[in-house]
């Protein structure tokens, strides 16, 4: 595994003679393989829980469906990034042997690059959340204030963003950590995947802004509450409503504006 960030002596454009050291965050080429026959396309991002990304990745892109569908994901370091080689089984590998491969490197902030096509709004996903549970807003407030102090690599190069994943309380449980937002996303989600003990049931937090990308990922992993720091995109905010998602942004810690679900929310 590389390192997560690089410490770089650099000066201020108007003070040369006075140098100072800023860390840097890395990202890197992560090759995709299936099953050790099917290149999938290279994803540019942060080289830490890989096999988390995998998990979610494949259930964000509806290549895998649950995570008893994935048999194993072997991480093999290459000479500049690592290559993903993971088992999935026969029959959702036929279903990726039909589909085209992506036509270019997703970068770090894109979610949506290189797809032939692009889902609309009103695409068949699955049936709009239930109110199954309530949050109250102190709960929501807990783990916002909460979310500096788990950003551990941001801490160290503020640049990067976080996806998070608080119960019910606020108590945030896991957290992930990314050069890019829906990587970061895709990580949190696979963890989830792979940790049975985590509650279906709570609030994703997400650093950056909620688009279009970032909202399908939260719907197709069963995210019903999301609070982000930005703001939501309009295509975003439609399939969020749409899908009776309870959405909270430019959620900060002296205002949070509620956009869409708020019957989800304890009065």
């Amino acid at each position: 595994m590389g390192d997560l960030f690089h410490a770089l002596t650099v000066a201020p454009l108007d003070r040369p003679d006075a140098p100072t050291v800023l860390n840097v965050a890395d990202e890197v080429p992560v090759r995709l393989l299936f099953n050790g026959i099917l290149p999938h396309g290279v994803m540019m991002m942060t080289p830490d829980h890989l096999e988390d990304f995998a998990f979610g990745y494949c259930l964000t892109e509806e290549i895998v469906h649950s995570a008893d569908q994935i048999r194993s994901v072997v991480v093999a370091e290459g000479d500049d990034g690592p290559t993903l080689d993971v088992r999935i089984a026969g029959e959702c590998l036929a279903g990726l042997l039909r589909r085209r491969p992506r036509a270019q490197t997703g970068h770090s902030s894109c979610g949506l690059c290189g797809s032939d096509d692009v889902p609309s709004v009103h695409a068949a996903e699955t049936a709009p959340f239930p109110v199954a549970y309530t949050i109250a807003p102190a709960a929501v407030r807990r783990a916002l204030d909460d979310l500096d102090r788990w950003q551990d690599l941001n801490a160290r190069t503020r640049m990067v963003h976080a996806a998070a994943w608080a119960d019910r309380d606020g108590r945030i449980l896991l957290i992930r950590e990314d050069v890019g937002r829906h990587n970061a996303l895709d990580k949190l989600i696979g963890a989830r995947m792979r940790d049975a003990a985590i509650q279906t049931d709570g609030i994703c937090l997400l650093s950056s802004r909620y688009s279009f990308e970032m909202a399908l990922k939260t719907v197709r992993s069963g995210m019903a509450t999301v609070v982000a720091v930005s703001a939501p995109t309009y295509r975003a905010y439609q399939l969020a409503e749409r899908m009776n998602q309870t959405l909270i942004a430019i959620a900060r810690h002296d205002r949070q504006l509620v956009f869409c679900g708020g019957a989800r929310l304890a009065r």
